[in-house]
């Protein structure tokens, strides 16, 4: 990948950078790099979009920092330039070489806080069209794989195979939207062909007007959705997903089993139980359920509300059948997961 592929850009600009590059030495910043480039075809909106991709990250300016200052470090640099042809002499400039006088201008720089990572793969993504520094999924990657039973490397050799006995399997796919494209069905109803991205490549899903109006409201792009739905495996085609249902995949979204098939819940950040109105067995029970599922993988806190107080009690190692052993005790009705 060069930064020729980089929207608003193209070879010529980058034909350019490079030659004064190989002719004049490394940039050495990026206002060396802007003063160097004014006089050629590098425009704001090229160097926005560079900045965008990423092509600037080794200088000591956060991507955040440089959008938000490079218009005006660019009027700097055009405002000199044409004083410059002007003659217009200053007592600034009296006495200072070219050099000199480039190395005194003053930059405003505003600097911010860089963009959190999903915001820097965005931009990397809306200017080359691929994420170059890393992959929104790949810090959920254990979790994806707990939930999903296929991936892109799996369908692609199902299409290789031309696997046609696989056809309809009901399958969960999670991935991030990369594109939709919305049709109008003969019932003047909505209905979407998507693109999903996983770790391994992308696949079409296709959402009938069924789904679709269940789900439209997280049918966005760069949203991460698990799939629930069937293969659709035909001749001479890459194999597709018809949608049954979409949710939106959560970071918190932990799997659990349950027979031979797969729960999947939202994990709480505390439990709380009401221990009110529960009798002295009950809470002997729960005193002792509590310490039992006290352990090394604690990763959930645990409250008991009394009459209206909150009393902390540590934390407890948490999973499907915990809470299905504390309904048990108290009672589904006094126990609140949030």
């Amino acid at each position: 990948m060069d930064f020729g592929s980089v929207k608003n850009v193209g070879n010529a600009v980058v034909d350019c950078i490079v030659n004064e590059r190989e002719k004049n030495g490394k940039f050495k910043s990026f206002t060396d790099f802007c003063e160097r480039m004014s006089a050629e075809s590098v425009n704001k909106k090229c160097i926005e979009s560079l900045i965008k991709a990423g092509a600037f990250d080794e200088f000591e300016q956060t991507r955040s920092t440089l959008l938000a200052s490079f218009e005006g470090i660019i009027d700097t640099i055009n405002d000199t330039s044409r004083k410059t042809m002007q003659g217009q002499v200053t007592m600034f400039d009296l006495g200072q070489t070219e050099d000199e006088k480039i190395e005194n201008m003053k930059y405003s720089f505003t600097t911010l806080k860089e963009f959190d990572e999903k915001e820097l793969l965005s931009m990397e993504k809306e200017m080359l069209g691929i994420y170059i520094s890393g992959h929104p999924l790949e810090k959920i990657k254990e979790k994806i794989q707990k939930v999903a039973t296929i991936n892109t490397i799996q369908m692609l050799q199902m299409s290789e195979q031309n696997d046609l006995n696989e056809d309809g399997k009901q399958v969960k796919y999670v991935g991030i939207i990369t594109s939709i494209k919305k049709k109008y069905t003969k019932r003047n109803t909505l209905m979407a062909f998507m693109t999903v991205e996983d770790l391994y490549g992308s696949t079409e899903i296709i959402v009938f007007d069924s789904c679709y109006s269940k789900s439209q409201n997280i049918l966005l792009e760069e949203n991460i959705v698990l799939v629930d739905g069937r293969l659709s495996i035909r001749e001479d085609e890459p194999v597709k997903i018809v949608a049954n249902s979409i949710t939106e995949f959560n970071e918190n979204v932990w799997v659990t089993p349950s027979g031979n098939t797969q729960t999947t819940i939202q994990k709480p950040k505390i439990l709380t139980l009401n221990i009110t109105n529960i009798s002295e067995i009950q809470k002997d029970k729960l005193r002792g359920a509590i310490k039992f599922f006290t352990g090394d993988r604690n990763n959930i806190a645990i409250q008991v509300n009394d009459n209206g107080t909150l009393k902390p009690c540590g934390a407890i190692y948490f999973n499907e059948q915990v809470l299905n052993a504390f309904k048990e005790i108290v009672g589904e009705e006094n126990i609140e997961a949030k």
